[in-house]
């Protein structure tokens, strides 16, 4: 493809385009509702302000730049399509049910494949796969019988069955501005403002209602068969996961992230093995959603303060650098399980009470509510779970406050 200098603007409220095909959020068909375009290749087409892959967008664009991606690829999405049938459930035409994730997302090619041949780039949002686990820990649980090998779930070479879906993030935005309880308009403007004006069609084209923002994706996996989400009668036990890295992946020690995580996903198996299906679905939060570098700075800050790291401080440390103790916002969370047709969760293994009260109210009820078992909680990692059950948070046990709040010690950083 041939550069030029010259860049076609797309931020003038005027300029509306006549090619570009028709967006209706909650229609109740994919074809009456629209694709989602926001890809360059012809910008007469573009429907959302954005554009594709999230976080990784800027790498696209690098890799443009060095000449190493041909800028007017297009997708050969064949035999892309899922491995397995999902929905449509009533909530993917539900306006207010899913607003954060683009329920047709994985079906591009299913359902506008005559577009796709007209020329128009659409580009999936969701793509769902089938994998193998291999998890030192379910091994450990397998050796002390908590988890049989059953030849269907759990293989004899010890690998897990599992259907993974990674999906990108979609917001509509009135959706999203009535869900946090805002004027559009002043969500707009303040996602303009904060992103240093990375998209001026935020506050310039308000007949463009989708973002694709340039944020990570979330990815879930099922245990079991993944039409039983749906299905009230087959129990689910189920765990909603914000990522930690250092936990999650290298092991550490300072929280209870990746011990909580593991529990997750044996009981998840175990649900499965035992008839229902298990849920675990990993959102792209790091340091609630403060970021790595935020986090760290706040493990300094906890493990130098006098008297050392603390749980009564905890949430202290956090808010006296990042200005705010948790940036989550949980409300987008639940757009992930209305998609699987989720409505009723058995086992929630989770403490999380902004998680919990995320899930509710948005219409999917819940049975059991589940703890991180104690023997599971790094002595490090105590700071954080005391200091989470005082201010609130789900515990079968007790808890602790006032000067016993205080009692509870991490190790500094001269240890």
């Amino acid at each position: 493809m041939q550069r030029t200098s010259h860049v076609i603007l797309t931020s003038h409220v005027d300029q509306i385009f006549k090619a570009a095909p028709s967006l209706q959020w909650g229609a109740k068909s994919a074809e009456q509702r629209g694709p989602v375009i926001a890809t360059f290749t012809n910008p007469n087409h573009r429907n959302a302000i954005g554009s594709h892959s999230g976080g990784y967008t800027v790498y696209r664009a690098l890799s443009i730049a060095s000449g190493n991606y041909p800028q007017d690829h297009r997708p050969d999405l064949t035999n892309t399509m899922p491995t397995d049938d999902l929905g449509p459930h009533p909530s993917w035409s539900e306006p207010d049910r899913i607003i954060s994730i683009d329920p047709w997302g994985a079906h591009v090619f299913q359902h506008f494949g005559d577009m796709l041949k007209e020329g128009h780039n659409i580009q999936p949002t969701i793509a769902v796969t089938k994998a193998h686990l291999r998890i030192a820990e379910i091994d450990d649980a397998i050796d002390a019988g908590r988890l049989k090998i059953d030849n269907k779930v759990i293989l004899p070479n010890r690998d897990v069955v599992v259907t993974k879906a990674a999906l990108e993030p979609v917001w509509y935005l009135p959706g999203l501005a009535k869900r946090f309880g805002v004027e559009e308009g002043e969500l707009r403007k303040i996602l303009f403002q904060e992103t240093g004006g990375m998209f001026p069609e935020l506050v310039t084209r308000p007949d463009l209602k989708v973002l694709l923002p340039p944020i990570g994706s979330t990815t879930a996996y099922v245990f079991g068969d993944i039409t039983d989400l749906s299905a009230p009668e087959k129990p689910l036990t189920c765990r909603v996961h914000d990522e930690c890295n250092g936990s999650d992946v290298f092991g550490s020690d300072i929280c209870t992230c990746r011990p909580y995580l593991i529990h997750g996903i044996e009981e998840a198996i175990r649900a499965a093995q035992d008839g229902g299906s298990g849920l675990i679905v990993y959102y792209r939060k790091e340091g609630r959603a403060l970021g790595e570098v935020t986090k760290f700075l706040v493990y300094n800050a906890r493990k130098r303060q006098e008297g050392g790291d603390s749980a009564a401080t905890y949430f202290h440390r956090t808010e006296c650098v990042a200005g705010v103790q948790d940036a989550r916002f949980q409300e987008l969370m639940p757009d992930v399980l209305h998609w699987f047709g989720v409505r009723h969760i058995d086992r929630l293994v989770s403490m999380s009470d902004m998680k919990y009260n995320a899930i509710v109210n948005s219409g999917i009820s819940v049975g059991e509510r589940i703890s991180i078992p104690d023997e599971l909680v790094p002595e490090d990692a105590r700071v954080e779970i005391e200091a989470k059950k005082a201010a609130g948070y789900f515990t079968a046990g007790n808890v602790l406050h006032g000067n016993d709040l205080d009692t509870v010690k991490g190790r500094n950083l001269s240890e």
